[in-house]
């Protein structure tokens, strides 16, 4: 044993020192362990990161591709779209919206509204709609001007965004009500031209019964006349309820028309020979130049009749005493066509009026004392020529010195569609 100061010194040292070293290491260990520890978290950290980077990619890519999918319906639709978010600055511009700005629809977005739309009035509207706007939008009627012209325009106004934001997003559509109001124009045109030329027949029908009921007819031929005239008119009124059913069926696509050969020397020579006693009461002469080919085709022979009816009738009322009527129909081997066509020495039409006689009840003014009619014959021949049988119809005529009334039938292609 060490009883000298000195050896127990160095002993006690000695000692101290493993003590010391042990403790080094163990706080070496447990640094150690916190380093790994500490890894391992920045490591988790890390791929946390990388996930919710990557996620963030991923909702990135799906926004932008809704995004370009709404546009994408934006761009289909006929009707202005104009979107702006909440500082006012244009998403996106569709090109219905084209005329309403001053720069291209695709040039439009990222610029401020106020720089991009020309009228006014919207831009301070929808200004007022970022300030948010009730559930179901504002709905109203305004007209703008687009391209240089005043549009009367529905403006729907809806605002994008949560209700405790001061600012929203809004989505503007405008709808062009020119063409609604137009339909509504001729609907209402339409009935009271209807109304008009219905009314006419009946009031003479309903006057003659009232006096043959007053006992105003005392003789028999009087009588006889009243009832000539009943008659007449209501014969008139049927036709125009028949040609205003028809043109309707047309124009719904409801008519059905039976295709087979038809051979146009018949229809012809049975309309003239029809037409004929009507011609030599005003001393007028029907004159036929058929070309000596095949003129037949393939359509519906009533409804091409009709129209050669109605084309030789229109002749002999506009056609003063003495004239002369000039049917004729031949082939055109370019178009591959039959052409037929009914000329007169009659009264002729202005040139400003031409393109007018085929519209329904139009008549020329100056005319409508020379003989009676309803404004519906033409228009039907032009839905049987042109809707039914995929051909042309029109006129070439000079004031006071006659009109020629043609159409033509694209014959091959009729063949196919009976085929």
């Amino acid at each position: 044993m060490f009883t000298d100061p000195i050896s127990i010194s160095i002993l006690i040292v000695t000692a101290l020192t493993a003590v010391i070293a042990v403790i080094f290491a163990l706080k070496l260990k447990t640094r150690a362990a916190e380093a790994v520890t500490a890894m391992k978290t920045a490591q988790l950290e890390a791929e946390e990161a990388c996930n919710t980077l990557d996620s963030a990619r991923i909702h990135g890519c799906i926004d932008r591709t809704r995004r370009r999918q709404v546009e994408a319906v934006f761009d289909v639709l006929r009707d202005a779209v104009i979107v702006v978010d909440a500082h006012g600055e244009v998403l996106h511009a569709n090109e219905g919206a084209s005329g309403l700005l001053s720069i291209a629809p695709s040039e439009a977005a990222g610029k401020l509204l106020v720089d991009v739309v020309v009228d006014y009035q919207l831009v301070a509207t929808i200004a007022d709609a970022r300030s948010g706007l009730p559930k179901e939008g504002r709905q109203y009627e305004q007209e703008i001007k687009n391209d240089g012209e005043t549009v009367a325009y529905e403006v729907h106004l809806q605002s994008v965004g949560h209700k405790d934001e001061s600012m929203h997003a809004v989505v503007t559509v405008l709808r062009d009500l020119s063409r609604e109001r137009e339909i509504a124009r001729l609907k209402s045109d339409f009935v009271s031209k209807a109304s008009h030329e219905l009314r006419t027949p009946l009031s003479s029908i309903s006057a003659y019964i009232e006096m043959l009921e007053d006992g105003d007819a005392q003789d028999e031929a009087t009588r006889k006349e009243f009832y000539g005239v009943i008659s007449t008119e209501t014969q008139r009124l049927r036709r125009m309820i028949d040609n205003l059913l028809n043109i309707s069926r047309i124009e719904a696509g409801l008519m059905h028309i039976d295709r087979k050969q038809v051979k146009f020397q018949e229809l012809i020579a049975r309309a003239v020979t029809n037409m004929t006693p009507q011609a030599k009461e005003k001393s007028l002469e029907i004159h036929s130049q058929l070309a000596d080919v095949d003129l037949s085709v393939i359509g519906d022979g009533d409804m091409l009749y009709q129209v050669i009816i109605n084309l030789l009738s229109n002749a002999i009322k506009y056609t003063p005493d003495g004239g002369r009527i000039t049917v004729a129909a031949d082939t055109d081997n370019l178009t591959r066509s039959l052409h037929f066509s009914v000329s007169d020495t009659g009264l002729g039409i202005a040139p400003d009026q031409t393109e007018k006689v085929f519209d329904k009840f139009y008549r020329v003014e100056n005319y409508r004392y020379v003989a009676q009619g309803t404004g519906l014959g033409l228009n039907l021949c032009r839905h049987i020529v042109e809707t039914l049988h995929s051909g042309q119809i029109g006129v070439e005529s000079t004031l006071g010195m006659g009109s020629k009334f043609w159409f033509s039938i694209p014959a091959e292609r009729g063949q196919r569609k009976a085929a």
